[in-house]
């Protein structure tokens, strides 16, 4: 018997409802700041600009312009929906016979060897060239003021600098001079400065500057003082000049070189779309994991989800297990479109899922069982977890996220913004934590390691090679309702990302909840699947509940065969979410972890 949605549903804060904009983040600053922007006659796209660079500074454990980002937006402009990928490719002495020549099987999680060309600048700089109305000054002035001046820091850098603090100081000795002064891990609320990373903007400012008054020709100027300029040609002396220590137990130089920084570009392209009902979703193409959700819509397209509780064991087996066969294609298809043909039509299709969605019983699935394409697809294959990730969290490998049991490690930032003119924009920025890689000392910041997603085994579609896109976690989330712009929404989190995000939609869409409502209710994730990042492990058939989940509804999934590990209340997650309706615009963030907070009048 279905159960129906409990009427005694709750917030823990209200849903922000305004005609002027709204912003919503993962920081508190960076909404602000986000804010601050529109208030000062800014687009959508020039907030989200500041928002971005902002959020490098106060989240430096989570992102770092040495990371990478996709970015969803809607130009009222333009009339259409558009994806700037600001993933970097692999660097052009990234080949595989060079990783094995090194006595390596895997793609290290953390150093040199796994840094991708960082994609952030370039893209904020496209965006606000193509998108936007004000100057670099506008939109860097705030994230220069926080890094020269100092921020409090919140309990997650804390803590992320403790699980890394024995690395830094014996091995990493540029990140424990900023990060380890005096000794000793800085205390949550101290205030932190990076005068290194200031110091890097106002120089490109400055470049931009000279080029004179001239909007365009400025943002173009700051554009070629990071990727041909002293940003570049620092990157490459270090990667050139220092054997740093990672995950393999040794210590290598990296392979990124100012030449592969020079040869890269953001490109915009159009989004990978799913129609469920009245909503047309839009996601960034199969070089990114985004298609899963729309996968499991077109699953669950197969059911009668109307007012069911989204607590109750029918709603999350059935989500679950849509997700666990969305997530097996994955592995199997998903890559660069540059390099691999990826099946997306057919993988979306009616008669593809049909036959998919037969595979869904009462019963939980043990196995990961991907659908077949002929012709398309490579070999699937994984490690099977340990009961412990205490030793790959400790070195900072994989993307922060939420751990098993809901242990927060940390996580990737998020978020939405909407102006009053109805503009969109949606992006997940990540990369370049500071637990991950060593920082570049006249720079102020650490590269990337999303080449960690990478496999060095022949014969899959994330298979390494010089040029090629790694499949991506990021995933920011647009939806079109009866034609019109209507939501964006994300959340950091690595793969769990697109398990939060349908779930939200769901809850949103079918359970009549608002945005704050969806993004409070109880949640939960599969870790059946292989994880995207370094060691590359699955526990197949566990599902993490938050403690909020009714016992009766842990029962019942134990019953039907989930391997149900129950976290804390409150510990899957941190979405944010806006929406437009005619005039209005409203706004809602994650309470977890107490830092998402949105604004907007």
């Amino acid at each position: 018997m279905v159960s129906r949605i409990n009427p005694n549903r709750f917030t823990t804060r209200p849903e922000i409802e305004g005609t002027f904009g709204v912003v919503t983040t993962t920081h508190w600053i960076a909404t602000a700041v986000g804010m601050g922007i529109l208030e000062r006659g800014g687009n959508a796209f020039d907030a989200a600009c500041a928002t971005a660079f902002t959020l490098q500074v106060v989240e430096p454990h989570l992102n770092g312009p040495g990371g990478d980002v996709p970015v969803i937006l809607h130009d009222v402009r333009k009339g259409r929906t558009e994806v700037i990928c600001g993933q970097g490719p692999a660097p052009a002495g990234a080949t595989i016979a060079h990783y094995r020549g090194l006595g390596l099987d895997m793609v290290p999680g953390t150093g040199l060897l796994t840094a991708c060309v960082p994609g952030t600048f370039g893209t904020w700089m496209l965006l606000l060239r193509d998108y936007g109305t004000m100057k670099p000054r506008d939109v860097l002035e705030a994230a220069i003021a926080y890094a020269r001046d100092g921020h409090a820091i919140v309990e997650r850098v804390s803590a992320t600098i403790n699980t890394v603090k024995d690395q830094f100081a014996q091995h990493w000795k540029t990140s424990a001079d900023l990060y380890l002064r005096n000794g000793s891990v800085p205390a949550p609320g101290t205030i932190f400065r990076n005068t290194a990373m200031a110091e890097t903007y106002t120089r490109i400012l400055k470049e931009a500057e000279a080029a004179g008054s001239d909007r365009v020709k400025q943002i173009e100027a700051a554009a070629r003082a990071w990727s041909h300029g002293f940003v570049a040609e620092g990157i490459d002396k270090f990667c050139r000049t220092q054997d740093v220590m990672d995950t393999s137990g040794r210590a290598h130089k990296g392979v990124l070189s100012a030449d592969d920084m020079a040869k890269w570009t953001p490109t915009v392209e159009a989004p990978t779309t799913y129609d469920y009902g009245r909503y047309t979703v839009c996601k960034p193409g199969p070089w990114n994991q985004g298609p899963v959700m729309l996968q499991q819509l077109a699953l669950l397209k197969g059911y009668n989800l109307d007012g069911m509780d989204p607590t109750s064991a029918d709603f999350i087996h059935l989500c679950v297990e849509a997700s666990k066969l969305a997530y097996a294609d994955r592995e199997k298809f998903y890559g660069d479109p540059n390099f691999v043909d990826v099946p997306m039509e057919t993988l979306l299709s009616d008669t593809y899922n049909a036959e998919r969605r037969k595979l869904i019983t009462d019963k939980a699935s043990m196995d990961l069982r991907p659908g077949e394409v002929e012709g398309f697809g490579g070999v699937v294959t994984f490690r099977k977890a340990d009961t412990s990730r205490s030793a790959v969290a400790a070195s900072g490998a994989g993307e922060p996220t939420v751990g098993r049991l809901g242990e927060a490690r940390g996580d990737t930032v998020h978020f939405d913004i909407i102006d009053r003119d109805g503009n969109m924009v949606t992006s997940t920025p990540s990369g370049g934590w500071l637990q991950s890689s060593p920082v570049i000392p006249e720079l102020g910041f650490p590269l990337g390691t999303r080449a960690q997603m990478f496999w060095l085994d022949e014969g899959k579609p994330g298979t390494l090679a010089p040029g090629k896109r790694p499949r991506t976690t990021l995933t920011p989330t647009m939806a079109l309702r009866d034609g019109e712009p209507y939501l964006a929404w994300g959340s950091p989190g690595g793969d769990q990302q697109d398990q939060w995000i349908t779930q939200f939609f769901l809850r949103h869409v079918h359970c009549g909840m608002n945005l704050q409502e969806a993004i409070d209710a109880p949640a939960w994730h599969s870790e059946h699947f292989p994880i995207s990042f370094y060691p590359r492990t699955a526990r197949p058939g566990v599902l993490v509940l938050e403690g909020r989940v009714p016992n009766e509804t842990v029962k019942e999934l134990e019953k039907r065969g989930h391997l149900v590990e129950v976290g804390d209340d409150w510990s899957e997650g941190r979405l944010t979410a806006a929406s437009r309706e005619g005039v209005r615009r409203k706004a809602a963030a994650n309470p977890r972890g107490m830092q998402g907070y949105a604004a907007g009048r």
